[in-house]
């Protein structure tokens, strides 16, 4: 009864209000005459067409899962060690996709090897998570045909996924930078670099004084990501996990922010399958079972030495405070040279603190009274999917669920055209090379109180 509870509410948006025509004017007034081609014909706007519109816009955005997942199993096909031998297929590879008989080669045979593994009897959990996926867009593993449309399938999604690359790469400057993705599927990747800089931003909110020791009592997680495979080199050798919630509340408890015994920490997510998974870790732990999670990182990627050594020590404590190492899943033959691995695993009180929701952050909102509101609010390579219009929007709704000196924080830069009582306060620079330079940065979104 207790999951079939958990789940009901994970899969449920009954908590979760829509931005009403009253709420939104803050954007409204901001964005007149700038206003999505969808908006722009509903004029005059009133409360009932703005309903219509907001619902209408929240589907489209859920919709753009699919695409999300399709991306997923292409950088599947790219990356994975677990189903083959043959050659990645990195981004210079990727772009020769089409040109190059050789880099044509590789992508048939993975292709081959990844339907083989997929229709087999047994395959992994997230071979069989992308099975799932295929099938329930009417593909089959029967018959040779069957299998024939499948690979079609595999390598049309990945020569579209070469023409976006390079779109985006020709596209990009600094003014669309944090909005180059709003066009794209919406995927429910994860990976630790951004835990790692939200590590350090916590540390710098507590020495500028914007945070105090048990000052963290309710925080939220929009986006927090379930994925089998680290798509920079292909780790696919372990189950769905989500990982950011656990580092989140690991950095809480190691700063001194927040009491593992109190903390309450929320998801906010669109995906009925992250919502699920937290849903399932949460009937397990109430059964005194533990959540492990798998802490793979690529020893070879471009880093500077001062990055590098300072990833490594976060990475090597990560999970000390809500849980104790144990042994991981062996790295594959083919990532071996290239990753480090280590497992953590989480206590089942930690487990049980999380609650997820079904929440549409760009049109909807917890509704919370001000004292229950939330003290952080934290999404990491999430608006980038999202066009400025929907990133005020959800500004909006996150400033609605956030207490008096509360704070959002993002690495996405987030416009500041609406009325939402949030400030800017703070940014982390982190230099992750220097040659050539590459960096990252954490924003600080304060409500005034």
């Amino acid at each position: 009864m207790l999951w079939c509870a958990a789940a009901a509410q994970a899969q449920s948006p009954s908590n979760a209000q829509f931005l009403s025509f009253e709420q939104a004017q803050p954007v409204l007034r901001a964005m007149a005459g700038n206003f999505p081609t969808s908006l722009q014909g509903l004029s005059p706007l009133t409360p009932e067409k703005w309903a219509d519109w907001v619902h209408k816009e929240d589907s489209g955005i859920r919709a753009r899962l699919e695409r999300g997942e399709e991306d997923t199993l292409t950088n599947l096909l790219r990356f994975g060690v677990t189903f083959t031998k043959e050659y990645r297929i990195d981004d210079e590879f990727l772009r020769k996709y089409g040109q190059s008989s050789l880099v044509n080669s590789f992508a048939e045979n993975r292709a081959n090897d990844l339907i083989r593994a997929m229709a087999a009897s047994n395959p992994s959990e997230g071979i069989a998570h992308m099975r799932a996926f295929l099938e329930k867009k009417g593909f089959s593993f029967k018959t040779a045909a069957d299998r024939a449309k499948i690979k079609s399938y595999l390598l049309a999604n990945l020569a579209r996924l070469r023409d976006e690359m390079v779109r985006y790469t020709s596209q990009i400057r600094e003014s669309n930078r944090a909005q180059i993705f709003q066009d794209r599927g919406i995927s429910l990747d994860t990976n630790l670099w951004p835990d790692f800089l939200l590590d350090q931003h916590l540390a710098a909110m507590v020495q500028k004084g914007l945070l105090r020791p048990g000052s963290v009592h309710r925080v939220a997680i929009v986006g927090p990501g379930l994925d089998f495979a680290n798509k920079q080199m292909g780790n696919d050798f372990y189950p769905r996990q989500t990982l950011q919630p656990f580092a989140v509340l690991d950095s809480l408890f190691r700063q001194g922010l927040a009491d593992p015994a109190s903390i309450e920490l929320d998801t906010l997510d669109i995906s009925s399958e992250v919502s699920f998974h937290i849903a399932r870790a949460r009937k397990n732990a109430a059964a005194g079972r533990p959540y492990v999670v798998q802490l793979p990182w690529n020893t070879t990627a471009r880093m500077s030495d001062e990055y590098r050594q300072s990833f490594n020590e976060y990475w090597q404590r990560l999970g000390e405070k809500i849980g104790k190492p144990v042994s991981p899943i062996p790295v594959p033959e083919a990532a071996a040279e290239d990753t480090q691995t280590r497992a953590v695993s989480i206590r089942p009180d930690i487990v049980l603190r999380i609650t997820p929701w079904d929440t549409d952050i760009v049109f909807q909102h917890l509704a919370l009274e001000a004292q229950n509101g939330f003290d952080l609010i934290i999404a990491t390579n999430v608006f980038i999917y999202f066009d400025e219009f929907e990133q005020s929007l959800a500004r909006l709704n996150m400033g609605l669920m956030m207490k008096p000196g509360g704070s959002v924080l993002s690495n996405d830069k987030l416009p500041g055209l609406a009325g939402d009582g949030l400030v800017d306060s703070l940014q982390t620079l982190q230099i992750i090379a220097r040659d050539p330079y590459r960096t990252d940065y954490m924003y600080t979104y304060e409500r005034r109180k």
